[in-house]
């Protein structure tokens, strides 16, 4: 099982104890970004692209363990930026596995290998190494010659050490199923606990802006990935949202489930949309418009946006708050290879990305800027 069964019990007994308190809206994840800067320029990124005085601050320790109490969240995503780039990440991670917090530390792995002796294997504690596919592809994505290596090498450095570690991917418009399929097969043998998937968001900021996938595209695309799977291949996942993904499920956002907090304060609405901040928890939960979001909302920010930080708490809500939902999440654990004849049919077929003539956007940052972001 991709996910240990400590922190299914955890996020099961938490999302009953809200529902029967009555209360509507809950955090079920935190995402906390210490920092935005990065040592990577990746095309599809919407993060780094601030100036450099504000890709110079980073959020205290204190500051992140005085939001993971306001949230009350039982878990906890560190992405950024590059969280390793945190001189004190370390003890960020300590106070928060203290606070019996499940944490997702994602991290491009560049800097892995070097700081890990500064890290206690926990079940608390979770590596997520962003891998967007085999080398080649990888390495475009990330605008880095020799990433996945370097990836890969520390995955492999994490797992022997005794870390939990999952991968994490984002898919773009273009894809290739059978590649990515093989891509599985690839991580699995790595030794990690369990891969992590989404569909690219539509970042106003990414430089990219020609390869994101709308809804129709999405689900074709994950149809074909995730129907007649293999049995080794594990996903660190709810399998409702996997579902949801392939098409099988309808679900409507859920945005405050993963609420965002980073040094400009509390982001409204959610990790991907910035319209606004909010000085307190209380605060972004009060008076962010919820309705104003989702696809149902016909924000067109919203229109195509089937990714994970939104749907996953929508999915998981379904699994543990309702037993028609609890029932759908065993039905997938004995029946896990979701066989699909016209699936099958999908990987014959050759590549159409809408943009064939338009490659990735491989952005070319002067190294200087890089050092500066570095800071």
């Amino acid at each position: 099982m991709a996910v240990p069964i400590s922190q299914m019990w955890t996020v099961a007994t938490y999302v009953l104890r809200q529902r029967w308190s009555g209360r509507k809206r809950y955090p079920l994840v935190l995402m906390l970004e210490p920092l935005f800067r990065c040592n990577l320029a990746c095309a599809g990124c919407g993060k780094i692209q601030y100036p450099a005085h504000i890709l110079k601050k980073q959020l205290t320790p204190e500051e992140c363990f005085r939001a993971a109490e306001e949230c009350g969240a039982p878990m906890v995503s560190i992405p950024g930026g590059e969280p390793l780039l945190h001189p004190q990440i370390a003890e960020i991670v300590e106070g928060l596995v203290a606070r019996k917090k499940y944490i997702y530390l994602c991290t491009n792995a560049l800097l892995l290998k070097e700081k890990i002796h500064l890290f206690k294997p926990s079940k608390y504690l979770t590596f997520s190494v962003h891998l967007d596919g085999q080398r080649e592809h990888h390495d475009f994505s990330v605008c880095l010659e020799g990433g996945y290596d370097k990836a890969v090498a520390s995955i492999r450095e994490a797992v022997q050490r005794g870390f939990r570690v999952t991968t994490n991917t984002t898919l773009f418009d273009g894809a290739d199923a059978n590649s990515v399929r093989a891509f599985f097969d690839e991580v699995m043998a790595m030794g990690v606990e369990g891969m992590v998937l989404s569909p690219a968001y539509t970042y106003d900021k990414a430089p990219d802006q020609k390869h994101f996938m709308g809804r129709a595209r999405s689900r074709r695309l994950f149809r074909a990935l995730l129907s007649n799977r293999k049995k080794d291949w594990k996903f660190n996942m709810s399998p409702l949202f996997l579902e949801f993904l392939m098409g099988k499920r309808d679900y409507q956002c859920t945005p405050w489930g993963s609420p965002a907090y980073n040094i400009f304060g509390w982001q409204k609405p959610c990790y991907l949309l910035q319209d606004g901040y909010a000085d307190t928890f209380a605060e972004l939960m009060e008076t962010t418009e919820w309705s104003h979001y989702g696809t149902e909302s016909g924000n067109p920010k919203c229109a195509n946006c089937m990714v994970s930080c939104g749907y996953e708490p929508s999915a998981v809500n379904d699994g543990f708050g309702s037993l028609r939902g609890l029932l759908a999440m065993a039905k997938s654990a004995l029946f896990h290879d979701y066989p699909d004849r016209g699936a099958l049919d999908l990987l014959s077929q050759p590549v159409k990305p809408v943009h064939a003539k338009n490659p990735l956007v491989n952005i070319e940052v002067p190294r200087a800027s890089l050092e500066e972001t570095r800071v």
